[in-house]
C-alpha cells in the first residue's frame, strides 16, 4: 500500500505525535509499505507564518477565538497540499492525526482513518488556551463529533479515549495502544557509566529522568517539589528533564525557592536519538502526569520508553498509565500530585536496587510482546485493509 499520513502539527518535533507518526512508519514500511508524511512542516513558510500570525494577535483580543481561527487557515492550507500529493502519487489511503488533519484529508476523497491521540477541546483547556464552557471549546468539540462520524475508522491510543469518541460521537473506535520502536529503545544500562562520563554526571548520581513535555497535566512540577524530600537522604539526587513549555518557569522558581537549582538539568527539546541515552543513564524514568480539566495520560510513550530502555519507571496511578503499568512487577504507579509519593516510590527503587532490576528486567518483555512497532503495524495493515475493502 502507499500510504500518507497527515498532521497539521510540524514533523518532526519534540512529542509523542511525532514519535507515534515516526514509530509507525517505520513498522509499515518495515512490512512493506510506502508511507509518506505530510505535515505542516511541508508548507511554504509564507502560509506558516500567515497561519501562526493571526491566531496570535487574535488570542490577545479575545482567549480562544485565535487558536480557532490559526487552526482554520492549517487545515485549509493542508487541504490544498494534501490534494497536491495525492495527485503526484496514487496513495491508498490516508491516516489523519490530529482533528484538523482529518478535516483537511476527506476533500481528497481517498478512504480516510484517522488516529485520536487525545481529546482537542479538553486539552486546549487544560493548557489554558481556551475558556471552560466558552464557544470556542463547544465549536472544538463539535469538530471533533464530525471527524469522528465522518473518518473511515477512528483509532484510539486507549481504552478512555475510545469510551469518549463513542459517548461524544455514538462511534465504536478501534484501540491500539501506543508502542514504541524495540529496535531503538532497548537495555542499555552496562553503558552507564560511560554515557555519564559522556554527558558530565557523577558516576554516584541518582539520575532521575523526566522526559515530559512541560504542560500542566504531564505534572512535570510535582518531581521538582519531590526533589528535597529525596535530597535529605540522598543529596547526590538529580532531576534531568527532557522537553520545554509552558511549566518550564514554574520548574525554576521551585528549584530556586529549596535552593535546588544545581540539581535541576534543564536540557530544552533533545533529538529523540539522544534520549536513549538519557534513558540508558539514568536510574529510573518519572511520569508524574495528573488529571488536569478532563484530561487523562494516554498510554505514554515516554513511560514506554523508559520500559523498553530496562530502567525502573515511576508513574502516577492515571489514564492509560495504569493499564500499561502493573504495579511492582513492571513499574511503580504512585498518587498523583504528592511529592512524597514520588520520594517514597524513589527511596524504595533505590534501597532495593534487586527489585527495581527485577521491575525493568519485566517492563522489556511486556513490551516486546505488546507495544512493539512490529505488532502495532500489522494491527494498523489489517485497518486499512478493511477500510479500503469496505470504501
Amino acid at each position: 500500500m502507499r500510504i500518507m499520513i497527515t498532521t497539521i502539527f510540524d514533523y518532526p518535533h519534540t512529542g509523542g505525535l511525532s514519535t507515534h507518526v515516526a514509530t509507525l512508519k517505520a513498522g509499515l514500511e518495515e512490512r512493506g509499505h510506502e508511507v509518506d508524511v505530510v505535515s505542516f512542516s511541508d508548507l511554504p513558510k509564507v502560509k506558516r507564518d500567515m497561519s501562526r500570525a493571526p491566531s496570535f494577535l487574535i488570542n490577545k483580543l479575545s482567549q480562544g477565538k485565535g487558536i480557532l481561527v490559526g487552526h482554520k487557515l492549517r487545515q485549509e492550507f493542508m487541504a490544498d497540499l494534501i490534494q497536491q500529493k495525492a495527485r503526484e502519487k496514487a496513495y491508498d489511503i490516508i491516516n489523519a492525526q490530529d482533528v484538523y488533519a482529518s478535516l483537511a484529508s476527506f476533500p481528497c476523497k481517498l478512504p480516510v482513518v484517522s488516529t485520536v491521540h487525545g481529546y482537542l477541546a479538553y486539552e486546549a483547556i487544560s493548557r489554558g488556551a481556551v475558556k471552560p464552557e466558552s464557544s470556542e471549546a463547544k465549536k472544538m468539540q463539535a469538530l471533533e463529533k464530525q471527524v469522528y462520524k465522518t473518518t473511515r475508522r477512528a483509532i484510539t491510543v486507549d481504552q478512555r479515549i475510545k469510551d469518549y469518541i463513542r459517548d461524544l460521537a455514538g462511534v465504536e473506535g478501534e484501540r491500539i495502544y501506543n508502542f514504541i520502536n524495540v529496535d531503538q529503545f532497548q537495555p542499555q544500562v552496562d553503558r552507564r557509566a560511560e554515557l555519564r562520563a559522556q554527558y558530565a554526571f557523577n558516576e554516584d548520581d541518582v539520575l532521575l529522568f523526566i522526559p515530559r513535555r512541560m504542560t500542566r497535566k504531564n505534572g512535570v512540577i510535582f518531581p521538582a517539589k519531590a526533589l528535597p524530600l529525596i535530597r535529605e537522604k540522598y543529596p547526590n539526587t538529580r532531576l534531568v528533564y527532557a522537553g520545554s513549555g509552558e511549566e518550564e518557569q514554574h520548574i525554576k522558581d521551585i528549584a530556586r525557592e529549596h535552593g535546588v537549582e544545581d540539581h535541576v538539568h534543564l536540557l530544552g527539546n533533545i533529538p529523540h536519538d539522544v534520549m536513549k541515552d538519557y534513558y540508558a543513564m539514568s536510574n529510573m524514568t518519572l511520569i508524574p502526569s495528573i488529571h488536569s480539566e478532563g484530561v487523562e495520560e494516554a498510554t505514554s510513550i515516554s513511560a514506554l520508553e523508559g520500559m523498553g530502555a530496562g530502567v525502573p519507571v515511576v508513574a502516577s496511578a492515571v489514564g492509560g498509565l495504569k493499564e500499561i503499568i502493573i504495579p511492582e512487577k513492571t513499574g511503580m504507579l504512585v498518587e498523583e500530585q504528592s511529592p512524597e509519593a514520588i520520594r517514597d516510590a524513589v527511596v524504595h527503587i533505590i534501597e532495593n536496587p534487586e527489585r527495581g532490576e527485577a521491575m525493568a528486567h519485566q517492563a522489556r518483555e511486556l513490551i516486546e510482546e505488546n507495544y512493539s512497532h512490529h505488532a502495532a503495524a500489522e494491527k494498523f495493515e489489517a485497518i486499512y485493509k478493511d477500510a479500503l475493502t469496505n470504501f
